[in-house]
């Protein structure tokens, strides 16, 4: 099968599209031809080695995986060849006490797929049979491959992590983003009133068509600012952040009182710093959110079925030209997602 792999570290890599031996299911694994795979922020820090924990080379990226079961290994149930799935990416050990109770984001054994294990920019890929998800009819491979990491990972911040209330004021940072697009139409989905932030015009297009009442430009000094304006001086009730560093420290500056900052990314800095005193005499909240749990992904899929969420596509590209990919995702050339046909 071909495979485009990583071969060294580096802004860019060095990737080289492979001809690999078919990769064969083991103990409760499954084979799956992929059809889709989306590119990720995290292909990224996969790419520069950029990720606080151990990686091994060569590796194929791709976390975001949608397509057909081809094999089945011993002991797998509950699958028939030709079954059209998606894949979990933050793959889970099914024991823990976490896992027992169904939050598999909270795996104490968790590993990333497309990180730790080979990923989905390939023409067929091993998994856990644990990690497919049915698709929906109606949802095809390209919408599902968009959806899987980018669109769960919102849907686990606004419906596991915080409680979004009809009427609340959600402000999402980056809304021409995977996940900035996705987190828009499920907070208006559940009824709240959404501001967003995108940096160019056609960022900021995308987020007012998507639903954002208002979209601010945060390279203009005056954008928390407009956010209170439009808020009637109270401030968001919800934040939806992804970017991490200095946007993480300046939301709280546009934070109602007893508000949360839901926060699943670091890719501006993993390092901050918060001034208590406003923190507590305000009662706002500090929420991390990590991966999601298979109920997220189903919810994700089951939106995207009825029509309530739909993935924004820059662009699709066969894998011979994933390169081309990473470096306009690394150029910040991308709304929405990138998606990889093998």
């Amino acid at each position: 099968m071909k495979a485009f792999q990583l071969l060294e570290h580096g802004r860019p890599g060095r990737f080289e599209l492979r001809d690999l031996a078919d990769p064969v299911p083991g103990t409760g694994e499954v084979a799956v031809r992929v059809r889709a795979c989306g590119l990720n922020h995290l292909d990224l820090w996969l790419e520069e080695g950029a990720l606080p924990i151990a990686l091994t080379l060569p590796r194929t990226p791709g976390c975001e995986i949608a397509g057909e079961v081809l094999r089945l290994g011993e002991g797998v149930t509950g699958w028939r060849v030709g079954d059209r799935v998606a894949v979990q990416s933050n793959l889970f050990c099914g024991v823990c006490e976490f896992c027992q109770r169904g939050e598999e984001s909270l795996c104490l054994e968790s590993t990333l797929l497309g990180v730790q294990r080979d990923g989905g920019f390939a023409e067929r890929v091993c998994v856990p049979a644990p990690a497919l998800v049915r698709l929906p009819d109606g949802v095809d491979f390209r919408t599902a491959a968009a959806l899987t990491l980018a669109g769960s990972t919102a849907m686990h911040m606004l419906t596991d992590r915080v409680t979004v209330r009809p009427g609340d004021w959600v402000l999402v940072m980056g809304g021409a983003s995977g996940v900035g697009s996705a987190a828009i139409q499920i907070a208006r989905g559940l009824g709240a009133r959404v501001l967003s932030t995108g940096s160019t015009e056609a960022k900021r297009d995308l987020a007012r068509r998507l639903g954002a009442e208002a979209v601010v430009d945060p390279h203009d000094p005056a954008w928390l600012a407009q956010v209170r304006k439009f808020t009637g001086r109270r401030g968001a009730d919800v934040v939806v952040e992804h970017v991490g560093g200095a946007v993480l420290e300046q939301v709280f500056n546009c934070l109602a009182r007893g508000g949360s900052v839901v926060t699943c990314g670091a890719t501006a800095g993993r390092e901050v710093t918060l001034q208590l005193w406003p923190f507590f005499v305000k009662q706002q909240r500090l929420v991390g959110s990590y991966g999601r749990s298979r109920r997220d992904l189903t919810a994700t899929l089951e939106w995207a079925a009825a029509g309530r969420l739909k993935p924004v596509i820059d662009r699709v590209l066969p894998l011979p030209e994933a390169a081309v990919a990473f470096a306009a995702l690394r150029q910040r050339q991308v709304l929405g997602k990138v998606v990889i046909e093998p």
